[in-house]
C-alpha cells in the first residue's frame, strides 16, 4: 500500500510522475492499522483451513448498507464441535443454514461470530455452511474506512479497503496471517447504472428484475481476506491486454480520468512497468486471471490481488503497487511484524523504475542520496516490529524504516550478491512451493537465499532488520611503489544494538590517466586491512560510488602512513557467491594470483589471474560443480 504521494526533489517538479510523502503516509496508515495491533493470529480460528468463499452481496454506493449471504467452505484441522469467524458485532446476523438447516449462534464483543454445530466434524472432512447477514458498517476509526461511501464528480460511489483486519467490518471471514482462501466468488446485485469491480476474472454481468445487474467476479489464486475488494461506481471500462504471450489488463476509471491524457499515459505506461517486473522477478502471478486498475477515493493505492485500488495515477505509484503483485499478494508477510516483505520490496519497485525507465543515471543518485539522509535522519529504529511495539503504530508502519530502510535492504541484499544472483534468488523466493501464494517471514527469506545462493544472510538481517541505526566509516588508504593501493577501515555504529555491520565496500579507484578498477572490501572487523592491486597512478579512491550500501558522514582521505603488504594479516580464502552466476569472487586474496578452473571430472577448463576483490569471469562455463586452485588451496563451487 502506498498513499499521498507528492515530488521529491525539486528538479522533478515538472515530471507527471510522483513519489511518496512517506511523513503523511505514516500518520494515515497508522490510522488504517490500528485495529491488527492485538493480534496476527486469531487463535480461535486456528483449527479450520478455510478454503472457498462466495460473497453473494447487495449494494447500493448511494446507501450505506451490506446484505446478502456468504458461503463458506472449511476444512477442519481437528475434531471440532462450533467454528468462528471474524465479524464486526455492528452488522447484524440473521440465519446460518448448515445442510439446509438452521444452527444457532452467538455474535461475540471481541468481533467474532461463534457457530455451534449439530455434531463434532471429523478433522480433514471438508464442509460448507452460509451466513445471511446485514447492517451499516462501522463508520468508526481504521474500522470506517474498510467499507466506504462517497461521491466523485457527483455520482455515488463505493469502495472498499480492508487491509489489514478490515475484511471483517463488511463480510464474514477469516483473517489470521497462516491460512489463504484458495478460491473467492464475489457476486454483486446493484443499481443498473453502475460498474462493479473486483479480483480475478469477470464471469457475467446480467440485468435483473427491477433495474438491477448481477456482477459476477472470481478469482481462483489463494487470496488473504484483506486483499478482497470491490469498487462500484459509473466507472468507464478499459479492456486493453498486456505482456507476451498477452493476457488482459483491465482498467476501471472515473469518468473525468479516462479523459485525462496524462493519467491515460501512465496508465498506458504500467505495461512497462510490467515487462520490466516479468524480467526480474518472473511471470506476474495472476496471469491466468488479469491485472488493473479500479479507481477509489483515497489519495494513494492498495495492491488487491489482480486489480489495484488507485487514488491516483502517478508512475511511482502504479510501480509501487504493481511490485505488490509479487511481493505482499503471491507471497505475503506471514505477521504483521514482517511487513518490510510487502513495503521494502514494493519501494524497491520504486527503485526499479526510477533506475531503468524514469530517471537518467544522475537524477537516479540523488533519488537515492535523498532515500538514505531520510533513513538515517534518526540514529535508531529497527526494520523489524517487536512484539512489545505492536500497539505503537508509529513503529508497525514507520516510513522511514517498513518503507524506506526496508526497500534499501532489498538494495543491498543486491549489492551483496550480484544483479545476476540476487534476481534469481528473488525468483527462487517467490517460487519456493512452501511460500508461493502462502505467506513468509523473514526468516523464510534467510532460508530460501541460502539454499539458492549459499550465502548466508542471518548476520545481515540480525544487522539490518532486527537491529537499529546505520554505519560511518572512516577509510583510509595509501599506493606505495609495488602498485598496491593499501586500504584501513574503521567504522562506528549509530546504535548500540549493532557491535559492527558486516558489509562488503563498495569502492572505485580512479588512475591519473582516467582508469578505473572497482574493489569490493570483504569488511568483517574494525580498523580492517586490505591490499588491492591497481597497475596504475592512483589520483583518487571513491566510496558507495553509487549509494550501494547505507551509511552516513562517511570519510576517504590518502593517509602515507598506511601499512605495508607484509603487516596484513592474511584471511582464509572463500568464494562467493556459491553458487555462482556469470561472477565469482576470492575472499582472503592478499595479491594477485594465478588460478585455474576444473570441472569436477578433474578436466581443467580455465585459467587466468585473480586480483584481490575483483571477480573471476564464468560466463564461458555451462552450469555444474567446479573446482578452483588457487594460492595453494582448492575451493569448490557451483555455476549456476
Amino acid at each position: 500500500m502506498n498513499k499521498f504521494y507528492f515530488l521529491l526533489f525539486a528538479l522533478l517538479v515538472s515530471r507527471a510522475w510522483a513519489q511518496a510523502d512517506h511523513s503523511t503516509l505514516k500518520q494515515t496508515e497508522s490510522e488504517r492499522y490500528a485495529k491488527m495491533l492485538s493480534f496476527n493470529v486469531n487463535p480461535n480460528t486456528l483449527n479450520y483451513d478455510l478454503t472457498y468463499q462466495r460473497l453473494d452481496l447487495y449494494l447500493d454506493p448511494a446507501v450505506r448498507h451490506v446484505g446478502g449471504v456468504v458461503t463458506s467452505y472449511f476444512k477442519p484441522n481437528q475434531n471440532i464441535s462450533s467454528i468462528y469467524f471474524d465479524l464486526s458485532n455492528v452488522l447484524t446476523v440473521t440465519e446460518v443454514l448448515y445442510r439446509g438447516a438452521p444452527l444457532q449462534f452467538q455474535q461475540l464483543p471481541t468481533k467474532e461470530l461463534k457457530i455451534d454445530l449439530p455434531q463434532t466434524l471429523i478433522a480433514g472432512v471438508s464442509d460448507s455452511l452460509s451466513i445471511r447477514y446485514r447492517g451499516v458498517p462501522s463508520t468508526v476509526g481504521s474500522a470506517g474506512d474498510a467499507f466506504t461511501t462517497s461521491t466523485q464528480g457527483g455520482t455515488p460511489v463505493l469502495y472498499t479497503l480492508s487491509e489489514p483486519y478490515g475484511a471483517q467490518e463488511w463480510f464474514p471471514t477469516k483473517q489470521s496471517m497462516n491460512d489463504k482462501i484458495e478460491k473467492v466468488d464475489i457476486i454483486v446485485t446493484a443499481p443498473l447504472q453502475y460498474s462493479v469491480a473486483s479480483n480475478g476474472l469477470l464471469i457475467s454481468e446480467t440485468t435483473v428484475t427491477g433495474n438491477y445487474k448481477r456482477t459476477f467476479w472470481r478469482t481462483s489464486y489463494p487470496i488473504p481476506a484483506y486483499l478482497i475488494a470491490l469498487g462500484i461506481t459509473n466507472y468507464t471500462k478499459i479492456n486493453d491486454t498486456m505482456g507476451s504471450p498477452p493476457f488482459p489488463f483491465v482498467n476501471y476509471l472515473y469518468p473525468s480520468t479516462a479523459y485525462n491524457a496524462g493519467a491515460m499515459e501512465n496508465i498506458t505506461w504500467t505495461k512497462d512497468a510490467m515487462e520490466l517486473f516479468e524480467k526480474q522477478f518472473g511471470l506476474y502471478p495472476y496471469r491466468d486471471e488479469k491485472y488493473g486498475h479500479m479507481q477509489f477515493g483515497w489519495g494513494g493505492g492498495m495492491e488487491h490481488a489482480t486489480m489495484s485500488s488507485m487514488g491516483s495515477f502517478g508512475k511511482t505509484l502504479i510501480a509501487h503497487e504493481l511490485a505488490h503483485q509479487w511481493f505482499g499478494d503471491k507471497v505475503t508477510c506471514g505477521a504483521w511484524n514482517d511487513i518490510w516483505l510487502n513495503e521494502g520490496f514494493a519501494n524497491f519497485g520504486e527503485h526499479l523504475v526510477n533506475e531503468k525507465l524514469l530517471l537518467s543515471a544522475a537524477q537516479f543518485q540523488n533519488y537515492l542520496s535523498s532515500q538514505m539522509n531520510f533513513i538515517t535522519s534518526s540514529a535508531g529504529g529497527s526494520v523489524y516490529v517487536s512484539d512489545a511495539n505492536l500497539n505503537n503504530t508509529n513503529v508497525v508502519f514507520d516510513s522511514r524504516l517498513t518503507y524506506a530502510k526496508g526497500g534499501y535492504v532489498v538494495r543491498m541484499m543486491k549489492w551483496i550478491l550480484g544483479e545476476e544472483v540476487f534476481y534469481s534468488a528473488l525468483k527462487s523466493y517467490l517460487n519456493e512451493p512452501d511460500l508461493a501464494y502462502g505467506y513468509a517471514v523473514t526468516a523464510d527469506l534467510r532460508n530460501s537465499l541460502l539454499q539458492s545462493t549459499g550465502v548466508d544472510f542471518t548476520e545481515f538481517f540480525n544487522d539490518w532488520i532486527y537491529g537499529q541505526g546505520f554505519p560511518t566509516y572512516s577509510i583510509r588508504w595509501n599506493q606505495t611503489a609495488d602498485a598496491m593501493v593499501r586500504f584501513e577501515v574503521s567504522q562506528t555504529q549509530s546504535h548500540a544494538s549493532v557491535n559492527f555491520f558486516e558489509m562488503p565496500l563498495p569502492i572505485k579507484i580512479t588512475g591519473t590517466g582516467g582508469e578505473v578498477l572497482y574493489a569490493r572490501l570483504d569488511n568483517t572487523t574494525n580498523n580492517q586491512k586490505f591490499a588491492v592491486s591497481a597497475p596504475f597512478t592512483v589520483a583518487s579512491v571513491q566510496f558507495n560510488y553509487e549509494n550501494q550500501i547505507v551509511t552516513r558522514n562517511s570519510t576517504v582521505a590518502r593517509d602515507p602512513s598506511i601499512l605495508n603488504i607484509s603487516e596484513i594479516p592474511q584471511a582464509p580464502l572463500s568464494v562467493y557467491p556459491n553458487p555462482a552466476g556469470n561472477q565469482l569472487f576470492v575472499s582472503g586474496l592478499r595479491q594477485a594470483e594465478p588460478y585455474e578452473l576444473y570441472s569436477i571430472d578433474g578436466k581443467k577448463v580455465g585459467s587466468g589471474t585473480a586480483s584481490p576483490q575483483v571477480a573471476i569471469e564464468l560466463s564461458r562455463l555451462t552450469p555444474g560443480v567446479y573446482l578452483l586452485r588457487i594460492a595453494g588451496e582448492h575451493v569448490k563451487f557451483i555455476k549456476k
